[in-house]
């Protein structure tokens, strides 16, 4: 093929471009995705016939502290979510949401469920970054999210570069059952940079948000943005371990809240035995 790039030099232009769009996003007026999984997904999908389980556990120690319009307030809830994800061939797989919350008055509740499935772009194709694409639909209580029946597309692009990674998740809703039906198409991006400072240790920051409506962006005021220092830690390939405290910026966002994702991957297939 004529006129082959270098391809240290094409992966410093994609490396550029993504940190050109994370900053853009950052320094954009930015609604985060619900706190119940707070993840920037990688482009990777499970191996089939394997099962990755994961505990999403988060807690906020300074949120919202009022009922309003009939949902519970954020202040104090702590969220575990069990997601089980399975892997169907080399380039698909399905995960499924158990979302619950604890809060002082109200107990354990069961908040709803998620089903995702997702495809990615297959090894074999040599792009020069990772590239899915998922869709999410699901129900969550009215006391705990207003809109009730949701939809999401998330389109995921990723690179590692020597120690540095990078994510995009330029996700979109759409609501199908609450008071945001007639916003339409929501946007509602993550991003994530992280940098290995060592084989085990990773840490970075993720970054999420909900800008309200694509066509027209709610004022700053109602927009919510959170920005986490985040800490992964890559003791296994069996494991997740990823440990993250965010703050939010904007007045429509809970204030404070800590994280932690562990998972653990299941071999169905009676693979060799990974480390």
């Amino acid at each position: 093929m004529g006129g082959g790039g270098c391809p240290i030099h094409d992966s410093l232009i994609v490396m550029s471009g993504m940190i050109l769009v994370i900053l853009c996003l950052i320094t954009t007026n930015a609604h985060a995705q619900g706190n119940y999984e707070i993840q920037v997904y990688g482009a990777d999908t499970v191996e089939p016939r394997n099962l990755m389980v994961e505990l999403h556990s988060n807690f906020t120690p300074e949120g919202q502290k009022n009922l309003i319009d009939g949902v519970y307030p954020t202040n104090h809830q702590e969220h575990e979510t069990i997601e089980l994800t399975e892997g169907l061939n080399d380039w698909s797989e399905v995960g499924f949401y158990i979302f619950t919350s604890e809060q002082d008055g109200h107990g354990v509740q069961w908040v709803g469920d998620h089903i995702r499935p997702r495809v990615r772009v297959p090894d074999s194709w040599h792009w020069p970054v990772g590239v899915s694409l998922s869709t999410e639909i699901g129900y969550q209580r009215a006391v705990y999210s207003p809109d009730t029946w949701t939809w999401e597309i998330r389109p995921i692009v990723d690179k590692t570069l020597g120690r540095w990674y990078l994510a995009l998740n330029p996700a979109l809703e759409r609501t199908w059952h609450g008071p945001d039906v007639n916003q339409g198409i929501g946007f509602s991006p993550g991003a994530k940079i992280g940098y290995d400072f060592s084989k085990v240790v990773s840490g970075g920051f993720e970054y999420y948000a909900d800008y309200g409506s694509i066509t027209s962006p709610d004022t700053l005021h109602n927009q919510q943005q959170q920005i986490f220092a985040v800490t992964d830690l890559n003791v296994s390939p069996k494991w997740e371990i990823n440990i993250g405290v965010g703050v939010g910026p904007t007045a429509a966002t809970d204030h404070l809240i800590v994280k932690g994702i562990l998972g653990r991957r299941f071999d169905w297939g009676h693979h060799s035995p990974v480390d």
